[in-house]
């Protein structure tokens, strides 16, 4: 079986193994990010815009992008609208449709790199192995694959989709033919004429499987749960948009704010499974004019209010699926031979490649495992034990000058994750300004007041669609609570992170050759 998880390079080959180390000095750093996704090319280029060029943007691949860079396979594209799903500081007047593909994504991140003058600062080939909090000289010690550094501040700008989820199916290591997971999607691999087996229907397979129906031979869609899908309306830019967004100072801005607050609609109904049942009929009737079978159309539709898992949008799914060279099978997977997979009924169908469409670890993030902050604490344990949750959705306790862009229940069901993102780089902002301006070595939040706005947030989330409609989604942990969704407007979050506010963070200086005093004012 070939490997499912390897990450390749932009040049097909794979990541860098081992660790390489320098005889020189370790470097010091003011700032260290992890990723150069949306949120770390974002932290960069706010970072130089502020005067800050003391940093440094370790990157495991060998180019920026991050989940627009990894999820390469056909058909990839994103469901918010290209002006909303885009830095507010980096508008592109030249997006060809109103959702942009991975290729057009990918583009644009590449161009923000070179735009804002980011790559210099950015060690492609730097994986973060681990980052140790020092308590004394108040630093991180970040490791990486191909050195090691030390820093005042580190970042994680990491997300929540960047690491695949491989379903712990028997027999799946013994399967003698090729098997990858749709964020590493091996290009290499001609599919014309396979028996393929795609197991997951959820927001990526809804977009590859249409691709590539009409080239393989057979395939076998292996359906857990049916999600709620909406046609897609992707229209081209037209000839009078594109000239008034490239000519019309503002235009571009009015779009994006447009669809910012339009979308904030979706918030309030979603806060309310009663009325997104009501809404759960434009889905309903997409599905029913797209499939005239009874018994398929009974397959596809979900036992759940809509929303409750992530709403998908699509116009050539239903299409695909009904094609003759395409089986849709709900019985579940029992196990997997050396050339075909059994159902949990009995049947067995040979296939030749499976392709995994099973999502992401989003409530079980790896790079928790590699960061240890106060008492040679890893954040993975404290999370284990207490439950993934953070301050703001940007700091934990006992992690000192550790700040978390995308982190705990800051995903959102109705809008744009940049508008978060965006949110959270001017909290970090705030926060180093306040450091310069006081002094101060560290800020770490106080657990009281990371457990107040936590009892709040899960407040939120009772009764909402996420929580209360039916449905076990990538948004709940093992023990059915909410880590993942922030359940209210995006205002709400940005006028929250508006501010650096000292008075919940403990603060402390370094006097004395390095050793800390604590600042209670």
């Amino acid at each position: 079986m070939t490997s499912i998880l390897e990450p390749a390079r932009s040049d097909g080959s794979p990541s860098p193994g081992g660790r390489a180390t320098g005889g020189g000095p370790t470097r010091h750093l003011r700032v260290a990010v992890i990723g150069s996704g949306f949120s770390g090319l974002g932290m960069a280029v706010r970072l130089l815009q502020k005067g800050i060029d003391d940093f440094l943007v370790f990157e495991r691949a060998y180019e920026v992008g991050g989940t627009w860079r990894d999820n390469s396979y056909p058909g990839a594209a994103c469901d918010v609208m290209s002006h909303l799903y885009s830095f507010s500081f980096a508008q592109n007047p030249g997006w060809k449709s109103t959702f942009g593909k991975q290729a057009e994504l990918y583009e644009y991140l590449r161009d923000v790199a070179d735009r804002f003058g980011v790559r210099p600062y950015i060690r492609f080939g730097h994986e973060l192995l681990a980052a140790r909090w020092d308590e004394t000289a108040r630093r991180w010690h970040v490791s990486t694959s191909q050195g090691d550094y030390t820093a005042q501040v580190l970042v994680s700008g990491t997300g929540y989709l960047s690491e695949p989820a491989v379903p712990a199916i028997a027999g799946l290591e013994d399967f003698e033919g090729t098997v990858f997971h749709s964020s590493r999607w091996n290009h290499g691999h001609d599919l014309a004429g396979r028996n393929v087996a795609v197991i997951g229907t959820g927001a990526s397979a809804i977009q590859f499987v249409p691709k590539i129906q009409p080239e393989v031979g057979r395939l076998d869609l292996y359906q857990r749960t049916p999600a709620w899908i909406g046609p897609k309306n992707d229209k081209p830019t037209s000839a009078l948009q594109s000239k008034l967004l490239h000519n019309v100072p503002g235009y571009q801005r009015f779009r994006r704010n447009f669809n910012m607050w339009g979308r904030e609609v979706l918030a309030f109904v979603m806060k309310r499974p009663k009325v997104a049942g009501k809404m759960q009929k434009m889905a309903s009737d997409h599905l029913a004019k797209s499939v005239a079978d009874e018994e398929l159309r009974a397959k596809l539709t979900p036992d759940y209010v809509m929303a409750c898992k992530r709403l998908l949008f699509s116009n050539t799914w239903y299409p695909a699926i009904q094609q003759p060279n395409v089986d849709l099978v709900t019985d579940g997977i029992d196990h997997v031979r050396a050339k075909s997979i059994v159902s949990r009924d009995g049947t067995e169908r040979e296939v030749d490649t499976i392709i995994l469409g099973t999502g992401f670890k989003a409530t079980d993030r790896p790079v928790a495992g590699r960061i240890t902050g106060r008492e040679g604490r890893l954040l993975r344990d404290v999370w284990r034990e207490g439950g993934m949750a953070a301050h703001r959705g940007t700091t934990v306790a006992g992690f000192p000058n550790l700040f978390l862009l995308l982190g705990p229940n800051t995903t959102l069901g109705h809008s744009s994750q940049v508008v978060m993102i965006e949110a959270q780089i001017g909290y970090v902002i705030d926060a180093l300004g306040h450091m310069d301006k006081r002094g101060l070595a560290s800020v770490e939040v106080r657990a009281e007041a990371q457990q107040r706005w936590n009892e709040q947030l899960q407040g939120r989330l009772e009764g909402t669609v996420w929580n209360a409609g039916n449905c076990k989604s990538w948004y709940l942990d093992e023990h059915g609570r909410n880590p993942s969704i922030w359940p209210t407007y995006t205002w709400r979050f940005r006028r929250a992170t508006r501010r650096f506010d000292l008075g919940e963070y403990q603060l402390a200086t370094t006097v004395n050759a390095g050793r800390p005093a604590l600042d209670h004012a």
